[in-house]
């Protein structure tokens, strides 16, 4: 993809500061503290499950993601660091759009519904061509089959889902020439987010610069009400897994899930308490976690906090839904 002079000097400026941050930012520190910023895209329902909801933030700011309309059909938008915001439509899409990563140079990923719900793969350049595309061996009859590509490097590498016709779901890497490589989690490979509202596009891989794919996987626990808890994968670029949960506290089944990884290695994500509401988690290198909630967040079944990126900086980008159910966005800015 060729680049405008200034995105292409920008992305210099970027490669430089990944090098300095990797001097600078392994850190274990993480600022307790921050301001939030909110923001709604126009046209954005104002009923139940529909509004705004966030799902990639990259190095320079730019955010993407999908908005609900009035009549409940997900569209995507872009959302530039100054506030300005374009939206747009998968070519193909029936049953809605759906992006879930931006990256360095501004292109976007996601999936997009055909007639039947079948996910089909899409990559939307800087420039708004598309690209469509499905993964070797994903189903293409009915949901939740196809293709679900969640997460875009700067080198354009996607990592993915892809659900074959007997519905088992596996992970995918797509390098920038269109290669595929698959994966397994160590357990069941998490492809939902389940204690969401439908209208939140929560990334269920995420990818850095250095090849490192964080997800969320179902681990098997007996005597477990729900047969077991979902619990935080992180895959080297060479193969290795290590795994995590963010808390284990009463009453059970707290639920775990990672929706960004940054240079750093610093993961953000979301996870439940066991009561149904949502809450933000950071998890620097060391195994440290930090939880937050948006202020305005509700506290209700199926409300809360929800983080979708992080940057190279720790700035987090997410979505909560608030006590009439409607979704906003937020940046949390360490101070």
């Amino acid at each position: 993809m060729r680049l405008p002079r200034s995105r292409f000097l920008r992305a210099i400026l970027a490669t430089l500061t990944f090098a300095i941050l990797n001097l600078t930012t392994h850190s274990p520190a993480f600022s307790a503290t921050a301001t939030f910023v909110t923001f709604d895209v126009p046209g954005a329902g104002a009923g139940s499950y529909q509004g705004t909801s966030p799902s990639s933030i990259n190095l320079e700011g730019e955010i993407t993601g999908l908005y609900i309309d009035a009549s409940s059909l997900a569209h995507g938008f872009l959302r530039s660091p100054l506030g300005f915001l374009t939206t747009f439509d998968a070519p193909g899409e029936i049953n809605g759009t759906y992006p879930s990563s931006i990256n360095l140079l501004g292109a976007v990923t996601g999936y997009y519904y055909d007639v039947n719900f079948v996910g089909h793969g899409f990559l939307r350049s800087s420039n708004g061509t598309f690209t469509t595309f499905d993964a070797p061996g994903a189903g293409t009859t009915t949901s939740p089959q196809g293709t679900t590509p969640e997460a875009l490097n700067p080198l354009g590498v996607i990592a993915g889902i892809a659900t074959d016709s007997s519905n088992f779901s596996n992970g995918f890497l797509r390098d920038s020439h269109g290669s595929f490589t698959t994966f397994d989690a160590p357990g069941s490979l998490s492809t939902f987010f389940p204690l969401s509202p439908f209208s939140f596009s929560v990334p269920d891989l995420s990818i850095n610069l250095e090849g490192e794919t964080t997800g969320a996987y179902f681990q098997t626990i007996s005597g477990n009400p729900f047969g077991g808890n979902y619990n935080v994968f992180v895959r080297a670029a060479d193969g290795t897994f290590t795994t995590f949960y963010v808390a284990d506290y009463p009453p059970c089944c707290i639920w775990s899930f990672p929706t960004g990884i940054n240079q750093a290695g610093t993961i953000a994500g979301v996870f439940n308490d066991g009561n149904n509401i949502n809450h933000g988690f950071v998890r620097v290198v060391d195994g440290t976690v930090t939880t937050f909630d948006v202020p305005g967040a509700g506290t209700g079944v199926l409300q809360g906090t929800v983080p979708i990126g992080i940057t190279a900086l720790s700035v987090i980008m997410g979505s909560y839904t608030d006590t009439n159910k409607v979704n906003h966005c937020f940046l949390r800015i360490p101070r």
